[in-house]
């Protein structure tokens, strides 16, 4: 009896240390996910990792690739890269859910300022300028070489203009996103804000006729050049889809709804005093615009139709606007909002310009708004490419 006691005290004693172990084990992973907001659908994964060694074992990530497969957003996406503070912050539908580190291009090979979208992707992608280097889990945003991969993050820029991301963010990235998904690049951290103008576009349905109105390409009125002055034009095929979507129950009325239809971008150019209009990647048709006091910059503003609530409801808007150089620290001014407004405000758009826009607008329909021309980078399989530096 009296070796015994003993002998449960040093049980004790372990189970106390082991019990020690495991709580300063565990304290530590919650403060880790602690660290950023994250949307509770994501929260299971969407966190900021340690940087990635290119050890890609395919199996593991195929594995891991059909389990997030899942992965749906609620509405339209902007990844939005912040070069000062390297790193991606992820918007759902105008929501932050997620953020992580990102590794940008050195001084001698800079990471492009502006705005861009998702025009490819390729699983596991090798570098056809720097000797083959791997970029798995690619997502394209010029034809000229810049991409989001996964790749070594040291802490600071490291690239040759690519945006490298952990690989855990890269995979379930590469997996939300299609082709067309906003991209922005900016020097400090910018983030979508609700913003309601009397000027943004309002969607509406379509009524239906015979003649060629109903295309997709067709806009009436002198001021407005058709897509038959583009190359490719629309395709007989995606036409004819425009003109079969009807509304349920509403083949009496001949009213068409948009919601099918792919969105579309406009790209204001007070540059060029024009308005462009693409939809999936296609030219559609351009327009003269009248802005007023044209000397004066208008800056570069990124607004987004967001999803709507239920049908005949407003459209409601996002804009994302690039910030203008300013001291480290310093706060602007005016509100983004506010100068996104005074920029709509002073554009005049034909109305018949308005009339076609607002039968087309879908969610994910985009207004790009900048004191830019449409970038050499702009292609026939490209978003609207506005380069800002």
């Amino acid at each position: 009896m009296s070796e015994s006691i003993p002998r449960f005290n040093n049980i004790g004693s372990i189970r106390a240390t082991l019990l020690a172990v495991l709580v300063s084990c565990i304290l530590p992973v919650g403060t880790a996910h602690a660290q950023f907001p994250i949307w509770p659908k994501y929260r299971s994964w969407w966190s900021d990792h340690a940087p990635s060694r290119h050890k890609h074992q395919h199996k593991k990530s195929e594995s891991a690739s059909k389990a997030r497969s899942n992965d749906v957003s609620k509405g339209p996406l902007h990844i939005i890269i912040s070069i000062r503070d390297q790193r991606v912050s992820l918007y759902d539908d105008g929501a932050l859910i997620a953020r992580s580190s990102v590794s940008t291009g050195v001084q001698s090979h800079p990471t492009p300022l502006g705005v861009f979208s998702v025009i490819s992707k390729e699983r596991w992608h090798r570098s056809n300028i720097y000797s083959a280097a791997p970029m798995p889990y690619m997502q394209r945003i010029t034809w000229s070489g810049i991409a989001l991969h996964s790749g070594v993050l040291p802490g600071y820029p490291a690239s040759h203009g690519c945006i490298r991301l952990t690989d855990s963010f890269a995979i379930r990235l590469w997996h939300l996103t299609k082709r067309g998904t906003r991209v922005i690049i900016a020097r400090d951290d910018v983030r979508p804000l609700e913003i309601s103008n009397p000027h943004l576009f309002t969607s509406k349905p379509k009524v239906a006729s015979d003649s060629s109105e109903s295309q997709a390409a067709t806009v009436t009125g002198d001021s407005i050049t058709t897509a038959a002055t583009y190359a490719p034009l629309v395709s007989n095929a995606a036409t004819q889809e425009l003109t079969n979507l009807q509304v349920p129950g509403s083949a009496r009325s001949g009213v068409i709804t948009p919601q099918k239809v792919m969105p579309i971008s406009v790209f204001v150019s007070r540059k060029l005093s024009k308005l462009f209009v693409r939809q999936g990647f296609t030219p559609l048709f351009d327009a003269p615009v009248n802005i007023l006091n044209p000397q004066e910059p208008l800056g570069t503003h990124v607004f987004t139709a967001m999803k709507f609530p239920n049908e005949g409801a407003a459209t409601r808007w996002t804009v994302v606007s690039m910030p203008e150089e300013l001291p480290r620290g310093a706060a602007p001014q005016v509100p983004f909002t506010a100068k996104a407004s005074a920029a709509l405000d002073r554009i005049d758009i034909p109305q018949d310009a308005v009339e076609r826009i607002s039968e087309l607008l879908t969610p994910g329909s985009s207004l790009i708004v900048s004191d830019h021309g449409i970038s050499d980078e702009t292609g026939n399989d490209t978003d609207f490419i506005v380069v800002t530096h």
